[in-house]
């Protein structure tokens, strides 16, 4: 059965007020298309949950989305803090929970598996440890050492862009490997979001670069240029120079609200924010072909 709809039907139907939401991604496939269109739907009281918060969460709690943040990392990589997010945290605007990436991921493995904890070998991350009650220590009955455990991450939605999927929700991702496979199953409801929707005969022709399964998801919504400003591999490259400029543009309130009139409120949807980009930008971040090698599966 079909899963198409709209990215705005999707957020309507899977994305409430005091949600947990994940939008999963490490690097490239980051949903911004979906972290504006649940600004644009004046969604509250979210709790945000990410590896690393990047731009999407800055935008999102700039916006007033957002009352906690779940995370692993905080940072304009490449560039230096997140202004807004920051800001936030120090005013206690913004409630918060850290973890090191191992144990952010160790959550999700845990939800996945449908587990009650997941334990970790313990790290230097002692005040980690002083500062996140989360985070506990327990015997392990075999060897009698100890053990750091934590508890599992089941988010209400998660939101997971792919290069492309079919309209059942069969999805597939190539490039780096982010959280997306743990935080899709850990979740409650799915959301894809691709940059094309293909037939499942394509789909079926690669199996083992199905990450995500259709009986997981929810919904599936074609959107193109979903990532910018990160990147979606063999699609169109990171635009460095935005990441570059929110730096400046979160320097004021004004500045950043100014920003999110004109390109989130501004604009209907992704299409019509991909074009208003313009053709410049377009063209700087288009990339070349570079295909892989055939892989033979064998007829039987």
């Amino acid at each position: 059965m079909s899963k198409l709809c709209s990215l705005k039907e999707a957020v309507a139907s899977y994305v409430h007020d005091g949600d947990l939401v994940y939008a999963a991604g490490f690097t490239h496939l980051i949903p911004f298309a979906a972290g504006h269109e649940i600004i644009r739907q004046e969604r509250r009281d979210l709790v945000l949950a990410r590896a690393t918060p990047d731009l999407i969460y800055d935008q999102m709690v700039a916006a007033g989305c957002a009352r906690k943040i779940i995370f692993s990392y905080s940072g304009n990589p490449g560039v230096g803090s997140l202004r807004i997010l920051r800001g936030a945290i120090e005013s206690s605007r913004l409630e918060v929970e850290e973890y090191s990436h191992f144990s952010m991921i160790t959550r999700l493995q845990a939800a996945a598996a449908g587990l009650p904890f997941m334990p970790m070998n313990p790290t230097g991350a002692l005040d980690l440890e002083r500062a996140n009650p989360n985070f506990r220590r327990v015997d392990d009955p075999f060897t009698g050492k100890q053990v750091v455990v934590v508890p599992p991450l089941n988010p209400d939605v998660a939101i997971v862009h792919v290069q492309r999927a079919d309209a059942q929700g069969n999805a597939q991702i190539w490039g780096i490997l982010g959280e997306q496979k743990e935080a899709a199953f850990a979740a409650r409801h799915v959301v894809l979001t691709a940059e094309e929707i293909v037939d499942p005969e394509l789909i079926h022709s690669d199996p083992n670069r199905t990450i995500i399964p259709e009986f997981i998801v929810d919904a599936v919504a074609c959107v193109p240029f979903c990532a910018h400003p990160s990147y979606t591999q063999g699609y169109y490259d990171r635009d460095n120079d935005f990441y570059l400029a929110w730096d400046s543009l979160t320097e004021t309130p004004e500045k950043t609200q100014a920003y999110l009139e004109e390109w989130v409120y501004g604009v209907r949807n992704r299409a019509e924010y991909w074009e208003k980009l313009g053709v410049s930008t377009q063209a700087r971040l288009a990339v070349s072909p570079r295909l892989a090698g055939p892989v033979n599966y064998g007829d039987y």
